[in-house]
């Protein structure tokens, strides 16, 4: 038997600190009682699986455990008589094994139907013909039985058999389809037909062609094999595509979801008819909003967004946008993410209407709901909102009144989305300014976060371009941040005295007629009256509602402060240039730099919680002196650059967009050079027939090896050739290297072993034991190598999270003398095969980096002299991506600042922030500075570390 045909088993281990030897497990299995032979047959299961060799218990077990008719028993001897060695080793089969073969034959005999279905399932394992002859007609006559259990388990060992050995059962597909024609249980339908399926298409196709009409009635279990039968033979022989389609059709409307699943999916290979891929996709639709299962819905939401890369069927699904806002409905966060993204990629002008009304919809639904992904789910539907208004901008004026609504919001992250949107509309979109503009002013005042007050003052002061929306901004500017002098009014507040707001608000509530006692009268514990003065209480302290600006200005949030400066003087100089009134400019202007002093005085009193800093300071000093000096080139400042420095933001924003979008269209070419030119007059019509050309697909796979590979493809780190690792010396005896392999979360190495003797190796055997958050899936088989003979050995490793780790061991090998050993080095798994590059917003970059509480701070130690080209070494050496965009990197200024960004294949986040310089004036000077790297596990902190180190070594030898 060949190495790669030897069955794997799964090594138990054993709690029992001492190995029982032979003689005892002998004696327990001839005297012992049921429970002990049972008990001690575990035991001898459990060494064999060990690889511990019992060969004197065979005849043991055959004369005082065979007959006992108990069936925990039978069941253990099926798992004994499945494990142990059946031959001899020169390869004949033991002789022991006839008396085996009579027993089964008894028991495919036995009245107990469990026991006939056990023993059935039990031969599809056998793989020695002269133990399955003996048994063939007990086999056959066990598809007559009365039991479906007994029938479908024939059937099963018949085709397993056939399969195997065809000659043992010449006759097994004209005896199957004989079966299948009488045969109404649907397990026993589905086993025949399915041999069926791989022995005798023929047969199959016949059958499916006499009864194609009642397959809606079939169980699922012969559906599903009814669905890869149409797609196997629809692929071989396109002919038969019209002869099936219709069954495919009517599948889709299966009461299971699996064959409506597989059903859509041999539906889209086999036709690209515009009614067939809107059957299949609106069948995957239907599953996504009746399966509850979240895994599955991500699964056929991921079927749904691969259709739609192919451009054909991305039209047709176009029209299909407002069934796919059908799965909204569902409560996970990230089946709803992949929704609004695949919406938002099918929407075309036709639809994009009717998709603001159902966003707008999800909009009111999110009000008042207590879930945990609420927050992000608004945030979602933000951001898609944003994406359909500037790329359809007829329907920007629609989509406003909904998104200023969220400035409001507890949830900052949404508002400051929206923001991101006005501002980006108001920039691009002039004919729409005055209608946000009044929105904005409207919700002004019940703004919740400093941040979107700060960012809400800024688009006021920069885009009111009228005189009469001057004086209203700057009125609601002054209702949010309350009394001017503001220093004033707090002593007043301290004194107890009553602020002009309070006044206010007092002369409010006596305008409504009330009646307040100054005695209040009680009644003591005995009955009597007692009376207690007003001047008697002590005063209960409460806290004061302050209007939002100043209680940010309290709390020492001065840097809003210096943003209303800023904003105040674009008004004030903007007034000045729309009023011809003299007096009007300066009444204005002495009430903005009113404000602004107030704003200074209050930051020096003491009262706030923090005092004002000196940015804060100097920076409303600039506002006060522009408006008193009236510098022409500081005005320009403020009246033209702040807004063309907005313009060239979301200009190069823009442009990083579209340089995305190319690169990824130019990831595939369309037409080769060399690609064949496929002449339709000539064609037979087949290729047509089907979703794909299944020659030229087949065509380009057996292609794709031939590509020549350029010295720079061979020094690549992504070469296999870079991925071997030399585990011995080539003087060793046994020489051994190891492929390392990394898939997604398990890593497979394919050893290759040489015998370097003119010995023949017995028992050599691969022992490997992990470092880190490694596990070994299984042990290695043993093998026997000739002399100057070669192996491959392949051996799993398990990966649980992104760290680096080391698989280290030892090759042991009998010789005639004696055992020998030789140590293999050590095997490093890199971290970079789990890391890939990922993008993220500031706004959660920030947030993330606040969050992540390991942080490793490593220091530049490298040869380059340039600093652009140490962020691409870097960016290369550790797959991550520059978040900070191009232009703000561009230049030469001695220093650099920039933030990455990655996340491995187990969802974990990798921040890295990066701060170097050098001089200027000295060329030649190297690249100093350190790499800041913030992760949510230390492992993943560290490791990155180390790689980032380690790449700086290998470019320091390297130079």
């Amino acid at each position: 038997m060949s190495q790669s045909t030897v069955p794997c088993y799964t090594i138990i281990n054993s709690t029992d600190l001492e190995v029982p030897n032979e003689m005892q497990l002998k004696q327990d299995l001839e005297k012992g009682d049921t429970n002990v032979k049972i008990e001690t047959l575990k035991k001898v299961i459990q060494l064999l699986l060990n690889g511990e060799r019992l060969s004197g218990l065979i005849m043991t077990i055959i004369r005082f455990v065979l007959p006992v008719q108990n069936h925990a028993i039978k069941k253990l001897l099926l798992v004994f008589w499945e494990i142990v060695p059946k031959t001899s080793p020169d390869g004949k089969l033991l002789q022991e094994m006839i008396l085996v073969c009579d027993a089964y034959r008894k028991d495919l005999q036995h009245p107990n139907e469990f026991l006939r279905g056990s023993t059935l399932r039990f031969l599809c394992k056998l793989k020695e013909p002269e133990l399955l002859e003996p048994l063939m007609p007990s086999i056959r006559a066990c598809l007559e039985h009365r039991h479906s259990y007994v029938r479908r388990n024939a059937v099963l060992a018949i085709f397993t058999i056939y399969k195997n050995f065809d000659w043992l059962v010449p006759d097994g597909p004209e005896l199957i389809a004989n079966f299948l024609d009488t045969q109404q249980d649907m397990s026993c339908k589905r086993n025949a037909f399915l041999m069926l399926l791989h022995a005798d298409q023929e047969r199959a196709l016949n059958y499916l062609a006499s009864c194609i009409d009642q397959v809606n009635n079939f169980g699922d279990i012969l559906q599903l094999v009814i669905v890869e039968l149409i797609y196997k033979v629809c692929h071989a022989n396109p002919a038969e595509r019209s002869r099936f389609i219709r069954c495919i059709y009517n599948l889709l409307n299966s009461s299971s979801n699996a064959v409506r699943y597989e059903a859509a999916g041999t539906l889209i290979t086999l036709s690209s008819a515009p009614t067939a891929i809107k059957a299949a996709a609106g069948c995957y639709i239907e599953l996504i909003v009746t399966e509850s299962d979240n895994n599955v819905k991500l699964i056929v939401l991921d079927r749904l967004i691969a259709m739609k890369e192919n451009e054909n069927i991305e039209k047709v699904m176009q029209d299909l946008v407002m069934d796919i806002l059908r799965v909204l409905a569902a409560p996970d966060i990230e089946v709803r993410r992949k929704t609004l993204n695949l919406a938002m990629d099918l929407v075309s002008s036709r639809n994009i209407s009717e998709m603001v009304l159902v966003l707008k919809k999800e909009v009111s639904k999110t009000h008042n709901v207590a879930h945990e992904d609420t927050g992000k789910y608004r945030q979602l539907l933000v951001r898609t909102l944003h994406s359909c208004s500037i790329k359809f901008p007829d329907v920007a004026g629609n989509v406003i009144p909904v998104l200023v609504e969220f400035l409001s919001d507890t949830n900052e992250l949404a508002a400051a989305d929206v923001l991101i949107f006005i501002r980006e509309a108001i920039q691009k979109f002039p004919s729409l300014r005055n209608l946000i503009i009044g929105h904005l002013i409207e919700a002004f005042s019940q703004i919740k976060s400093s941040k979107i007050h700060r960012a809400a003052v800024w688009i006021l002061g920069e885009y009111v371009n009228d005189k009469n929306q001057v004086l209203e901004v700057i009125e609601v500017i002054i209702q949010t941040l309350g009394e001017v002098p503001m220093v004033e009014a707090e002593q007043r507040r301290l004194a107890g005295d009553q602020t002009e707001e309070e006044m206010m608000n007092h002369r409010n509530n006596n305008s409504q007629p009330s009646q307040t006692n100054t005695n209040n009268s009680k009644v003591t514990s005995d009955g009597t009256y007692a009376t207690q003065s007003a001047f008697s209480l002590a005063p209960i302290s409460k806290k004061e509602k302050r209007p939002p600006l100043r209680e940010y200005l309290m709390a020492g949030d001065f840097f809003i402060g210096a943003a209303l400066s800023a904003t105040l003087t674009k008004l004030a100089l903007r007034y000045a240039d729309l009023e011809d009134d003299a007096k009007a400019q300066n009444r204005l202007t002495t009430r903005v730099m009113l404000i602004m002093s107030s704003i200074l005085h209050l930051g020096r009193s003491g009262f706030t919680n923090k005092p004002i800093t000196n940015d804060d300071t100097d920076r409303i000093f600039i506002c006060l002196r522009t408006l008193s000096e009236r510098t022409k080139d500081v005005v320009q400042v403020f009246e033209r650059y702040c807004r063309e420095a907005l313009g060239k933001m979301l200009d190069a924003q823009y442009e990083e967009d579209q340089r995305v979008f190319r690169e990824k269209q130019k990831a595939t070419a369309k037409v080769q050079p060399d690609d064949p030119v496929v002449f339709a007059q000539l064609s037979n019509g087949r290729e047509n027939q089907l979703g794909e050309n299944v020659f030229e697909s087949s065509l380009n796979q057996a292609l794709a090896g031939t590509k020549s590979n350029n010295l720079s493809d061979v020094s690549s780190p992504n070469n296999k050739l870079n991925k071997v690792t030399q585990l011995t010396g080539f003087s060793d005896p046994v020489y051994a290297e190891a492929y390392v392999n990394v898939n997604q979360y398990d890593i497979v190495l394919d050893v290759l072993i040489v015998n370097q003797t003119n010995d023949t190796l017995q028992n050599c055997t691969l022992e490997l034991a992990t470092l880190g958050d490694l596990k070994l899936v299984e042990r290695p088989q043993s093998v026997v190598l000739a002399p100057h003979d070669f192996c491959n050995i392949k051996a799993n490793v398990k990966v649980s999270s992104t760290e680096n780790g080391i698989i280290f061991g030892n090759i042991v090998y009998d010789t005639s003398i004696n055992t020998n050993v030789v140590v293999l080095n050590t095997t490093h798994i890199d971290i970079m095969d789990y890391i890939i590059p990922a993008s993220c917003t500031d706004t959660e970059f920030r947030q993330m980096w606040q969050d992540f509480e390991w942080e490793n701070k490593v220091t530049v130690n490298t040869t380059f002299t340039d600093l652009h080209e140490y962020l691409k070494h870097l960016l290369k050496s550790t797959n991550m991506k520059c978040l900070t965009p191009e232009k703000a990197l561009s230049g030469q200024c001695g220093f650099m600042a920039a933030n990455m960004y990655a996340k491995s294949i187990f969802g974990e986040n990798a921040l890295a922030n990066l701060s170097i310089e050098k001089p200027i004036d000295d060329p030649d000077s190297k690249v100093t500075g350190h790499i800041r790297i913030r992760a949510k596990s230390q492992g993943m902190a560290l490791s990155l570390g180390d790689k980032m180190s380690s790449s700086q070594k290998l470019a320091v030898q390297a130079s």
